[in-house]
């Protein structure tokens, strides 16, 4: 019979017969040995190419827009609403989860990512109702990004009337 000092491994991985961890070098060594190293330059890699084609896709978008008569400002908008709606669209399908285990903050930094935190969610708890699950769920990652820029501007306007 094993000695409560062995660690063994079971069937599906568990260890069995355990010593506990005393010390933080034994946990620190322990995480170290089942923990996957990340690649990091490739993650990066990934995360840069693939937020410069999300970006370049928005290029493409805008330029089109603005060749056939936009303003700025109509081409800008019309850029923000399809790049979210592509993005929504790709959620749904369960790609843009694949993507973005992929390429990482490459494609959630740029627009689609803040459509991706509100529809997935809204996804997830539909089985709990639309009211009560995706009412009341959408919003849980989304929601204080949208409460912190609305305050911040809000709080930026009232400082540019009172010194402008």
């Amino acid at each position: 019979m094993p000695s409560t000092d062995e660690r063994s491994e079971g069937k599906e991985g568990m260890r069995l017969n355990m010593k506990p961890i005393e010390t933080k070098q034994e946990y620190s060594d322990y995480v170290d040995k089942k923990s996957p190293n990340s690649p990091i330059l490739k993650n990066c890699f990934n995360a840069f190419w693939v937020g410069g084609l999300i970006c370049t896709i928005g290029q493409i978008i805008m330029d089109f827009c603005k060749y056939k008569g936009m303003d700025e400002t109509g081409a800008s908008t019309v850029v923000s609403i399809t790049l979210i709606a592509i993005s929504a669209i790709l959620t749904g399908l369960n790609i843009f989860n694949k993507i973005g285990k992929f390429a990482g903050a490459g494609s959630l930094i740029p627009i689609t990512g803040f459509a991706n935190s509100i529809v997935s969610p809204a996804i997830e708890y539909k089985s709990e109702g639309y009211v009560m699950g995706v009412g009341g769920k959408m919003f849980t990652v989304a929601g204080p990004v949208l409460v912190y820029g609305i305050s911040a501007s809000v709080i930026i306007g009232i400082i540019a009337v009172l010194f402008a």
